[in-house]
């Protein structure tokens, strides 16, 4: 509990600034992306991997840096997980090539992030009780939510004007405000020592998480697609063992790197399966609204964080309204309301894309959308920790953390990997369509134009039969407007999953009773 000398919320305050900057550099280089393709020399597909590697990053070290809370205790563990955090973050701010932003950015953030956010977690949750708590915990579901929907603008703003780099600038001015704040967060006791550490857990959990993620992101490349289910395969496999594995040390009477006890508890696997599903749409949503807005319309950075900004708006405010509305209203029933409204708004997107889509056809759908994840986030944090006891937060945190980083990365890899190759099918549609493909091969015409919209279509002009020519640009709008569509029925699915699995929450009297 807060001491009664301090400000009551200060906890909250240097949690919602950490929380903000670790989901604000990946939303706010979404509208980067053209930017950055032309500035490092690369591809989308590599910014694509970064955005999920970064967020892959986070959940594969998660549970490991929640475990460091028990060893080091949360305080401790929160200003190291910053240290790392932003020594990532100035090595992205001068990066010269993917490579340099990939080791800063996803890799040395990533590291510094999973420290960061379970520690996050379990320093509210021990700060506040009762509705105190739930307040606490909508506050940082919102700013949360804030960072990750008004990175667009924020990063719009310095892409357009100034540079992408500020971006990661803002967030060192940040950290160094959260060090002059430090002295709200309280330290916790550690219960462990550094011979009570699972190593062998530790590995398993980082190398299963990484090759399920890397399997779905090689899913975009077809020449690699040998590759994808033996991946898939293996990282399944060896997460299987890191569940054996963790059993055995229990039975042993040794520590585990988390207890998997938590996962018999419907209450807490629920609450986890509904946060992946919710964060799947949000990062597809955040990754492939920018790609069709600069790609398509041509619009700037700037014009794509201000197309997203109600979304944005919409989204902090429904997680704030969320908070206060559970008071009146059970979260399963506000979790189903949630999904319901953000499935409504994907189908409403999904029929507005085309050759001649402005922005402001794209802003009511993505309102809609923004309103159901409001909801969504305002509840999930609070009623997936809520689940667990005094004695398993550290535990409940790392795994909540790292479900949602893995949704938030699944989301990025799977949704990108979904309009890629709805690109490439509509491209190969279309070539075959005009039936002019000269000396060339339809393959070699696919590449070509595969490579061009790889390249944000600032690189070199495709080379393809002068017959086709004049339709090039035609041919990769309307194959990118056509797999947005399907995209965004993907995604109503996906949300309507949600809603399902939310049906089978038990009640509030329920948990309460369980609880005793």
């Amino acid at each position: 509990m807060a001491s009664e000398n301090q400000y009551k919320w200060g906890v909250v305050l240097v949690a919602c600034m950490a929380i903000f900057i670790i989901v604000l550099d990946t939303s706010a280089m979404n509208v980067a992306i053209t930017t950055l393709v032309v500035e490092l020399n690369t591809t989308l597909s590599t910014i694509q991997a970064i955005i999920a590697l970064y967020a892959l990053i986070i959940a594969s070290f998660m549970l490991l840096g929640s475990k460091l809370q028990d060893i080091l205790g949360r305080k401790k563990t929160f200003l190291i997980g910053l240290l790392i955090y932003v020594i990532g973050t100035i090595i992205a701010t001068f990066s010269i090539n993917a490579l340099m932003l990939l080791i800063g950015w996803a890799v040395f953030e990533g590291i510094g992030a999973a420290l960061i956010l379970p520690a996050t977690t379990t320093l509210v949750g021990a700060s506040y009780k009762g509705k105190d708590r739930i307040t606490a915990f909508g506050i940082w579901g919102g700013i949360a939510a804030m960072g990750a929907a008004l990175g667009p603008i924020i990063g719009g703003i310095f892409t357009t004007y100034l540079t992408w780099r500020l971006v990661f600038g803002l967030e060192i001015l940040i950290v160094i405000i959260i060090f002059l704040f430090r002295s709200y967060l309280t330290e916790s006791i550690p219960t462990l020592k550094w011979k009570d550490l699972d190593i062998v857990g530790s590995l398993l959990s980082i190398v299963s998480l990484i090759l399920l993620v890397l399997g779905i992101l090689l899913l975009s490349s077809p020449q690699n697609w040998e590759y994808v289910a033996a991946l898939i395969i293996t990282g399944s496999i060896l997460f299987v063992i890191f569940l054996l594995w963790q059993r055995r040390r229990t039975n042993k009477g040794l520590h585990p790197l988390t207890d998997i006890s938590l996962l018999k508890n419907r209450i807490f696997v629920l609450g986890n399966l509904n946060n992946v599903i919710q964060q799947i749409p949000l990062a597809g949503f955040l990754f492939i609204i920018p790609v069709f807005l600069q790609q398509v319309t041509k619009l700037s950075a700037f014009n794509t964080g201000l197309t997203l900004l109600p979304a944005s708006i919409t989204i902090l405010l429904f997680s704030l309204a969320g908070a206060r509305l559970s008071s009146k209203l059970e979260s399963k029933y506000i979790l189903m309301i949630g999904f319901v409204i953000a499935a409504v708004g994907a189908y409403i997107l999904g029929g507005v894309f085309n050759l001649n889509t402005q922005m402001a056809d794209i802003i009511p759908g993505t309102i809609v959308f923004g309103i159901g994840i409001g909801l969504l986030l305002s509840q999930l944090t609070n009623m997936t920790m809520s689940a667990a006891r005094t004695d398993q937060e550290t535990d409940a945190a790392g795994l909540l953390n790292n479900f949602k980083n893995l949704g938030y990365s699944m989301g990025t890899a799977l949704i990108g990997v979904l309009l890629i190759i709805g690109i490439f099918g509509g491209i190969t549609a279309s070539i075959t369509a005009t039936g002019q493909t000269g000396n060339m091969t339809t393959e070699q015409i696919q590449g070509s134009i595969i490579n061009y919209v790889e390249k944000m279509q600032t690189g070199t002009p495709p080379q393809v039969p002068s017959q086709i020519q004049p339709y090039t640009t035609q041919i990769i709008d309307s194959s990118i407007s056509s797999a947005m569509k399907q995209t965004f029925t993907v995604l109503s699915l996906i949300l309507i999953l949600g809603f399902i699995t939310s049906i089978f929450l038990p009640s509030v009297k329920k948990r309460k009773n369980k609880l005793k």
